[in-house]
């Protein structure tokens, strides 16, 4: 059984940063692509940022493409998500997840392993 560990998320203040951190069991992921998600109260979980295989390729959601990164470490099969800036509505659980190809797709359903996922809320 593969797990997916997030970690990182807290409650913070609007324009803070954070760092959440993703590990899979087993270094299952090192060949694929990973992405982190988020999903707000009363909102469709939605894609975030993805990075390929070998961290070659970087996609994001339009509204956090200026202040969040994505980057992996191969060797420990770990991701990472830095947050700069960050905003009230950015507040949302956020998982991370392994995709089933070596890229990162915005689509959910290209994803085989989910972590359970870490809160960030953002306060005004």
């Amino acid at each position: 059984q593969v797990q997916v560990t997030e970690s990182g998320g807290g409650s913070v203040q609007a324009g803070s940063s954070l760092r959440l951190s993703c590990i899979a069991s087993r270094r299952t992921g090192t060949n694929n692509g990973m992405a982190w998600f988020r999903q707000a109260p009363g909102r469709e979980r939605e894609f975030v940022a993805g990075i390929s295989w070998n961290g070659g390729a970087t996609n994001y959601l339009d509204s956090v493409k200026d202040r969040f990164t994505i980057s992996r470490d191969r060797s420990s099969g770990t991701a990472y998500l830095q947050m700069n800036s960050l905003k009230p509505e950015d507040t949302a659980v956020y998982y991370c997840a392994i995709s089933r190809t070596s890229f990162a797709s915005r689509t959910s359903d290209s994803y085989r392993y989910w972590g359970q996922g870490t809160q960030v809320t953002v306060a005004s």
